[in-house]
């Protein structure tokens, strides 16, 4: 199913009621008198409950639907089908679009008719029902008034993130319009008119029967109170970017506009951060859940979605492996430039910049602990939950053959009693536990181990002797505990050959902790003096993406990562062709609202001062810090400068945003478009034995990053059909 296909799925469903309605109309005539070729007035649709309802669900199903292939129209990905003659991205990555062909080749077509089509209709029914002489309660008429206006916000906003200032209705045309009167109102003056629609909705009350937060039975999709203030939260916010700024909204209105939205909605509509801890069976952490779970649940799992208005994916068939059976193809392909921009779990940069302007030399940021030979050890957590790399555990639940142990006698232990007198003069129980590595180190490693070993009555004057194999073994480490107490935490150094400790238990002295002897090497247990059985550690399956590889990279298959990187966003590992569990892009979440305010706080009053609104007061570093920690990072530290609070912050945005459109926009509305998509990079690895070689390189300069690409053109036949509007810049062809 192609895109426009999904996005016909996704709207006939909300406009069924209405068709089934004239459907029934037409059968039955005579008994309601109708004009004999089957048409019924204005009059007549709102003079009848059903028919009123009707008409506001075909008032839905207009904005475009957000989408993973956006992904590929930004330096977040190179997408595989550019090496399909005649494809879209050959001529969007060419620069070779005109405004008659831009339908053709963009994300979403030229969604101008389809958005001022459902703002004809929203007009339409907000006129008709103020006369209305349905049979309904005020209540219902006031609840169906706030979903129209919010969603003739919604489409407005729409039209302006993609076209700038647009005429603005708010009353249904007459036949007879004459269209070359009308004239483009400014960004700002539409970002009013926005604002005091979602104001005007939420004058309703917040009640099941007015304009609710929360959602009820065959609900789902319908405009609701956080909509109206999700909108207002992303339109001020873009109307003072510097793309869009003209002074009417400052960064201090937009900060106190989004702590109102981000209060209310944490406040009064219970939404908060999706944070479910899963099973390592299910997802790695709460983050990667979340884009798997879905969000039509009525509310009572996932409390961060705030509206959805695309459709399930199938991103193991559309943006999928080559070994996913029944794929299609790689779609997009994450870019080395993505990649680089995840931190390092301890919150630092891996890398700082780069030393040639082609960006194949890194600059690697020495405190991050960054290995350019294990380039994805140790990162943040939605790296993992966000992109499939070389080495990666494909299948969480077999989990990958990284680790054998092996158990032989020596005399490391003697004397145990004196080392750890709490023991007594025996050892007794020890549990040794195998953990993928999250990057983060504790008196304990957290989740719920791969594998484990206990050994009874585990002897004195005995020691443990770990055997890593060839994969990544650098993915894990290893945790001694004894009962309740962690004796330590270790893990393989692929670098030089050794062992790292990364914690002493107090009790225990350094020599005991250098009493566990590592072996690189294939697994192969000790014959001689060997009484326990090794931990046994299923075979798994690990995305290979060097040359060679099960998922090798290429440059001419389509079904083949471009980049060396393939999407794991929205993936169930689980999803197959008879059963996809895949996710969707959600238009509106809490975790945008809490970064809207943190840039505009930041601008503001700068990174640490606290603003209040309702019963909420945090600072810009509070709100980015609230979507860091359910991620699993470390807080952005306090007293940063605003710029670098900025730089940092933004990348932020990318990391926690990534593949759900908001970088195409906001590079555009940052004004740096010029500089993130001129061209992108990409990691081809060689493999020889057991060693791998990793090679950045880049891909052919794009000839999108003018000025002519931060607007989408306008309809040449709007632009011929009404005299005040002016094609957008660049565009004049």
């Amino acid at each position: 199913m192609n895109k426009s296909e999904k996005l016909f799925s996704m709207k006939k469903y909300k406009i069924f009621t209405v068709i089934f309605a004239t459907f029934l109309l037409f059968s039955c005539n005579d008994k309601l008198d109708l004009q004999t070729d089957g048409r019924i007035t204005m009059d007549q649709v709102f003079n009848d409950y059903n028919r009123t309802r009707g008409y506001l669900n075909s008032c839905y199903g207009y904005c475009p639907a957000p989408y993973m292939d956006r992904a590929s129209f930004s330096d977040e990905a190179q997408d595989a089908d550019d090496v399909t003659p005649g494809s879209r991205y050959i001529n969007w990555y060419g620069g070779s679009i005109t405004t008659l062909t831009y339908p053709s080749y963009s994300s979403d077509g030229s969604p101008w008719g389809s958005l001022y089509t459902g703002i004809r209709k929203c007009n339409v029914f907000l006129e008709s029902i103020k006369t209305a002489t349905v049979y309904a309660t005020d209540a219902e008429k006031g609840q169906w008034t706030a979903q129209a206006l919010t969603l003739r916000a919604l489409y407005y906003l729409q039209l302006i993130k993609r076209y700038g200032g647009v005429p603005i209705f708010d009353k249904p045309l007459a036949i007879n319009h004459d269209f070359s009167k009308d004239k483009r109102a400014s960004f700002s003056d539409v970002v009013k008119f926005i604002l005091a629609d979602c104001d005007n909705a939420l004058t309703y009350p917040a009640t099941q029967d007015g304009f609710s937060w929360n959602v009820y039975d065959n609900q789902f999709g319908i405009m609701s109170r956080a909509v109206a203030y999700a909108i207002k939260s992303e339109a001020v916010t873009y109307a003072a970017s510097p793309l869009w700024t003209d002074g009417t909204y400052t960064w201090a209105m937009a900060a106190a506009i989004n702590a109102e939205a981000l209060s209310q909605c944490i406040t009064n509509g219970g939404y908060k951060l999706f944070d479910v801890v899963p099973a390592s069976t299910i997802a790695q952490n709460p983050y990667a859940l979340y884009f798997i779970t879905s969000s039509n649940d009525q509310r009572s799992v996932d409390k961060e979605t705030i509206y959805q208005c695309g459709a399930q994916m199938a991103i193991w068939q559309y943006a999928g492996m080559p070994t996913n059976p029944s794929m299609s193809k790689a779609g997009p392909c994450p870019t080395q430039d993505l990649v680089d921009s995840y931190e390092m779990a301890n919150g630092e940069a891996p890398i700082t910049g780069y030393s040639d302007a082609s960006k194949l030399v890194p600059i690697v940021n020495s405190a991050s602990g960054y290995d350019p030979k294990n380039p994805y050890i140790g990162r943040d957590p939605r790296f993992y939950a966000s992109i499939y790399y070389n080495g990666a555990v494909r299948y969480l639940d077999q989990p990958l053959t990284t680790a054998g142990m092996k158990f032989t006698a020596s005399d490391s232990f003697t004397g145990i009693s004196t080392l750890c007198p709490s023991w007594g003069n025996s050892i007794g129980n020890l549990t040794l536990s195998l953990y993928e590595f999250n990057g983060t180190y504790a008196s304990s490693v957290a989740g719920t181990p791969v594998a484990t070993k206990t050994f009874v009555n585990f002897p004195d004057g005995a020691s443990l002797e770990l055997t890593f194999a060839a994969q990544a073994p650098g993915d894990y480490v290893w945790e001694l505990s004894h009962g309740t107490e962690v004796v330590g935490v270790w893990k393989w150094n692929e670098t030089n050959g050794t062992s790292q400790s990364y914690l002493n238990g107090s009790s225990v002295s350094g020599n005991y902790r250098s009493s566990i002897a590592y072996t690189a090497g294939v697994y192969t247990p000790l014959a001689n003096g060997t009484t326990q059985t090794p931990v046994s550690i299923s075979d798994g399956k690990v995305v290979e993406t060097f040359v060679g590889g099960a998922e090798e990279i290429s440059d001419i298959s389509r079904i083949n990562t471009r980049t060396g990187y393939y999407q794991r966003k929205f993936n169930n590992y689980k999803s197959t062709l008879s059963n996809n569990a895949d996710g969707a892009v959600r238009l509106f979440r809490l975790a945008e609202l809490y970064l809207n305010f943190a840039e505009s706080a930041n601008q503001s009053v700068g990174p640490d001062v606290p603003i209040s609104s309702s019963s909420l007061t945090l600072s810009a570093r509070d709100a980015v810090n609230a979507v860091r920690a359910r991620a699993g990072m470390p807080a952005f530290p306090s007293g940063m400068a605003k710029d670098a609070f900025e730089t940092k912050y933004r990348n932020e945005r990318r990391i926690e945003l990534a593949f759900e459109e908001h970088r195409f926009f906001d590079v555009r509305r940052w004004k740096i478009l010029d500089q993130t998509d001129k061209f992108v990079t990409g990691m081809r690895i060689t493999k020889s034995g057991t060693n791998l070689t990793y090679n950045r390189f880049k891909f052919t300069d794009r000839n999108c990053s003018s000025i002519k690409w931060l607007m989408y053109p306008i309809d040449q036949s709007e632009v011929d059909k009404v005299a005040g509007i002016t094609q957008n810049p660049g565009w004049l062809d």
